[in-house]
């Protein structure tokens, strides 16, 4: 894994970015290795912006409650897939006291077809993931190689505590036993992007704690 040269660039006041590669050239696209930019333990002085090619994949993934939806409202330029604006949208229309669960499935059905319909566009993306579905992962590689550029993971890490801590400040939370499978599903994405072990089909990972994604400001493709 190198860190000379990646598909993502990152920049900040006072420091020189590296001249942009564009995704296509990257990653497993011509056979390179996958990059990985570690922005974590910066005490607030990483970069504000992260930008991708044109028409690249960007998946944001992490704990429930440790940030992703509003790190994609407030940074994302490109079209945005959050499932947790779908399920919104269905929650204002269904009766107050029907139970979630009951039309979760239709949910999650508007949510990937949302999805495909973003991916067959041909338009940059940035993906809400919740790190629990490795088959997504491999689907969204799939499509981007498909349209000829590239897929990029933006980890968040954050610990548990905060993560909760996050889901209480939402007023919406999940279960034990579903945070711990979430737990061990994004303890695995960063363990691996730590070791140089991205998904198929992925070209670069950049990792955040909460300094970092709070410093943040822009995730933007191409020239704007």
């Amino acid at each position: 894994m190198t860190l000379q040269q990646s598909g993502a660039y990152a920049t900040a006041a006072g420091v020189p970015a590296p001249p942009q590669v564009p995704a296509r050239e990257t990653g497993d696209v011509l056979g390179a290795a996958p990059v990985l930019r570690d922005l974590r333990d910066r005490a607030g002085r990483s970069p504000r912006s992260l930008g991708f090619a044109a028409g690249d994949v960007v998946v944001v993934s992490g704990l429930p409650g440790s940030g992703k939806s509003t790190l994609i409202r407030r940074a994302a330029s490109g079209r945005r897939i959050d499932s947790q604006d779908t399920r919104d949208r269905w929650d204002a229309r269904m009766p107050r006291l029907l139970p979630y669960a009951v039309y979760r499935p239709f949910v999650r059905l508007a949510h990937y077809a949302g999805l495909r319909r973003a991916l067959r566009s041909g338009e940059s993306v940035v993906v809400h993931d919740c790190g629990t579905q490795t088959w997504v992962r491999r689907w969204l590689g799939r499509e981007a190689r498909r349209r000829g550029s590239a897929l990029h993971l933006v980890l968040l890490d954050v610990s548990p505590g905060i993560a909760r801590q996050g889901q209480r400040e939402r007023g919406r939370g999940v279960s034990g036993y579903a945070f711990a499978r979430h737990q061990r599903a994004v303890g695995r994405l960063i363990g691996d992007a730590e070791a140089g072990k991205l998904p198929v089909g992925c070209a670069s990972a950049v990792l955040l704690d909460r300094d970092a994604a709070t410093v943040l400001s822009r995730v933007g493709f191409g020239e704007e």
